[in-house]
Parts: structure tokens; C-alpha cells; sequence
């Protein structure tokens, strides 16, 4: 069994392993990176450590987010660094098992393929699961 840390994006339902979790936050005041990607959303004084923010949206070519729709900030440990994940809306932490999961689905776009291990059906969702070294990669 394993235990995903669940968010919304694009209305989409996305999972992170929960040993990957450092904490969930509300939108921290980011700095901007000059010339940096449009995935890199700024960086972020996280108690005396600066964090690298990563805007998902970017990441999978969605439309930006409404004017003063707020992120929230789901941050992760990758390859020993501290990472923020820039989302939607974060859920709750889910247990699921290899009974229900499945290879990522064909309908998914390309840019999502190459983030995504895999999906859980769920009983009233699919959740995808965030290959979080590949999102954070670009």
C-alpha cells in the first residue's frame, strides 16, 4: 500500500508520494527569477532557506490561473534539495494499492506522459501520480 499526498490542477487529481512531502503551505511571497523558464515561478524564503518554486501549470501547458486565485504550495525533497510545487488546491493524503493502478492513460497530452508514472482508479476520480524528479526537471 501506498499513501499519495493528493492536489487538484487544471481540475485534473494528482498524487505525490508522502515520503516525498516536506509540508503543504499556503501561497508564500515568491521572488522573481530574472530569464528564467515560465516554469520557474520565483523563489521562496521558506524560514531562512531559499526554495526554488515550480509552477505546475507551466510544467504541463495549462492555462495560467484567474487573476487573484491564490496557489498553494506543496513542498517536496528532490535529489536531497527542497522544491515547491505550485498547485490548484491540495487534497487529502490517500492509501491505494497495485490493484487499482495502471499505466498512464493514452488520452493523456504528451507534456503530461512525461510527469505522470501511472493513474489509480478511484471510486468517483482518477488520480494521476506526479513523477516528481521529471516535473521538477525542466
Amino acid at each position: 500500500m501506498t499513501q499519495l499526498v493528493t492536489f487538484r490542477l487544471g481540475g485534473a487529481l494528482y498524487g505525490v508520494d508522502v515520503t516525498q512531502v516536506q509540508e503543504v503551505l499556503h501561497q508564500q511571497q515568491r521572488t522573481r527569477v530574472p530569464l528564467a523558464p515560465r516554469t520557474v515561478a520565483g523563489l521562496v524564503n521558506l524560514r531562512g532557506q531559499v526554495v526554488l518554486a515550480v509552477d505546475l501549470r507551466a510544467r504541463l501547458a495549462l492555462p495560467d490561473r484567474a487573476e487573484g486565485d491564490d496557489p498553494m504550495m506543496v513542498v517536496v525533497r528532490v535529489g536531497g534539495e527542497t522544491v515547491s510545487l505550485l498547485v490548484d488546491h491540495v487534497g487529502e493524503v490517500v492509501t491505494v494499492g497495485p490493484e487499482t493502478f495502471e499505466e498512464p492513460p493514452d488520452t493523456l497530452p504528451r507534456v503530461m506522459r512525461s510527469v505522470v508514472l501511472g493513474a489509480h482508479k478511484l471510486d468517483h476520480d482518477l488520480l494521476l501520480v506526479l513523477d516528481v524528479d521529471e516535473a521538477v526537471a525542466a
